[in-house]
């Protein structure tokens, strides 16, 4: 945004000079690394020295509008014009103007222009929050905001040589964004200034360590605590929850009985037909429910706060799984992945030793299910295990009878690889973050949608995956306090094998159950 205007005032006196000063205002608002920023600049600083002035120095500001033929102007000044010389006015009681500024005034006009308490030279001044997903508010009172004395504080005395070297500071919404030189070990750093800061402020202000994706350098944030809102809701959370719940109970019901899948207005005709889908809605709920206890143990011990899970129904396997909201900052992203990765594993973990026992344990009716055995080319890790098992008795097109725990066991196995999906606030999502940090995550929600989007044209549940992550569960996931050190090994092995079960269970088998095919090939 470029702004101009004409203005003439009293004369400000400095010196023992009469000095013409034209100040020109610049603004602009441009992105910079996922950052919003507002670049204000002064330029355009004139200092024409009139020697005809004596005794003493003095600064007139203007900025040139143009003129009509009724402007006011002394015919002094116009014959000045004519001649090329720059007239300045030694005392205020000549000007003929009847606008008058003095500095203060020009101070607060710029201000006003900017849209900020403070501009200098060279400055970037954020206008938006750098913390992706944290809510701020739209209006922020001045009491709330931290005092420019505060920010000298913290730059000067809480930030240091030992622990983040301050070389330049942004302004933005309530709080102060410090760009520097990150000493010694980030999270032995940040517990450093952690410390000093509250030894200064208490608990008034938040601290983040962060990775500013315009230059992958670490960047230091102080935020007033008041400002992180904790997202609400229209309608309470229990309810909305025990709602969703309900709906998931009669689809993972609906789900088991495949007279009444055909005809789904039926349903309500014959309502006592659900019982027959119990005991395949236990078990897949047995395995949802495990991975959610997975979630809130680990959160537990890792002092994160989730919020109640809203399971979402699917006509297709039962359910999509269960949306978990973390309702608190994380403290690093060694416990964002041990929280996000102890779900999966947990239901995993339990759906691999039910899908086994499926194929051990022969029906207990002796016939079981009847399907085709090419069911089992939509799983890499079904077909494998079924492959494995069954061995010669797995052949193509033909029909094989399996005990009915088998397909239960690979619905649970479906939701949990499908929530391990590296995408937005997906498990898999969280993992990526913690594991490769925010811009990788990133790049892999982008690939993760668009081979969705390509699998919709084939499955509708990759459909359905579609809108529910671009709808519900698109991100971007809120920062945690410290983004800068690395995990751990052990768990970043636990978050990629979580990621590699995931895939293993989405993608198809792609070989002949026998060797005939290839013969006849």
């Amino acid at each position: 945004m470029n702004f101009s205007a004409t203005f003439r005032g009293n004369l400000f006196p400095l010196s023992q000079c009469t000095l013409c000063c034209d100040l020109r205002f610049q603004s602009r608002l441009e992105p910079s690394g996922g950052f919003w920023q507002k670049r204000c600049r002064r330029s355009g600083f004139k200092l024409i020295q009139n020697r005809r002035s004596c005794g003493k120095r003095e600064i007139a500001g203007r900025v040139t509008e143009p003129q009509t033929e009724s402007d006011s102007s002394s015919g002094e000044e116009k014959e000045a014009h004519k001649n090329g010389e720059t007239q300045s006015f030694v005392d205020s009681s000549e000007q003929t103007s009847p606008q008058s500024v003095d500095a203060e005034q020009v101070n607060k006009f710029t201000d006003e222009i900017n849209g900020q308490s403070e501009s200098v030279d060279g400055i970037e001044i954020s206008s938006g929050s750098p913390l992706p997903g944290v809510k701020q508010p739209q209006q922020l009172d001045e009491a709330i905001k931290i005092p420019k004395e505060r920010i000298e504080i913290l730059k000067n005395q809480v930030f240091g040589f030992d622990t983040f070297f301050v070389t330049s500071q942004d302004p933005y919404e309530g709080g102060v964004l410090f760009k520097g030189n990150l000493r010694g070990q980030a999270a032995k750093s940040y517990e450093k200034i952690l410390k000093r800061m509250k030894d200064k402020f208490g608990d008034e202000y938040k601290l983040f360590l962060l990775i500013n994706p315009e230059d992958d350098k670490p960047v230091a944030v102080v935020v007033p605590r008041m400002t992180l809102q904790p997202e609400t809701t229209a309608v309470p959370e229990w309810f909305a929850a025990g709602a969703f719940g309900l709906v998931t109970v009669f689809t993972l019901l609906l789900r088991n009985v495949p007279a009444l899948q055909s005809n789904l207005l039926s349903t309500f005709d014959n309502l006592n037909l659900l019982k027959d889908g119990l005991p395949g809605a236990l078990v897949t709920a047995l395995i949802l429910g495990i991975h959610e206890l997975g979630h809130f143990l680990v959160a537990k011990n890792c002092g994160v706060k989730l919020g109640v899970p809203y399971f979402v129904p699917s006509w297709q396997i039962g359910s999509f799984g269960a949306i978990t909201r973390i309702r608190n900052i994380v403290s690093n992203r060694e416990d964002l992945l041990k929280v996000a990765a102890a779900g999966p594993l947990a239901g995993f973990s339990l759906g691999l030793v039910l899908l086994f026992l499926g194929f051990i344990i022969p029906p207990s009716d002796g016939i079981g299910v009847i399907i085709d055995a090419s069911i089992f080319h939509e799983s890499f890790l079904a077909g494998s295990i079924a492959k494995l098992l069954l061995g010669d008795v797995l052949k193509e097109g033909t029909s094989i009878s399996v005990n009915p725990l088998v397909l239960w066991a690979w619905a649970g196995l479906l939701i949990n690889g499908i929530n391990s999906i590296p995408a937005g606030e997906l498990d898999g999502g969280r993992i990526s973050l913690a594991i490769w940090g925010r811009k990788a995550s990133s790049r892999f929600t982008g690939a993760s949608i668009v081979l969705l989007g390509l699998s919709s044209l084939f499955n509708d549940v990759a459909f359905y995956w579609v809108v529910l992550i671009f709808f519900l569960q698109r991100g971007p996931i809120a920062p945690v306090s410290e983004e800068v050190t690395d995990p751990d090994d052990k768990y970043v092995a636990l978050g990629v094998t979580v990621l590699v079960l995931g895939l293993l269970v989405c993608l198809p088998y792609p070989f002949p159950f026998t060797d005939e095919v290839l013969t006849n090939f």
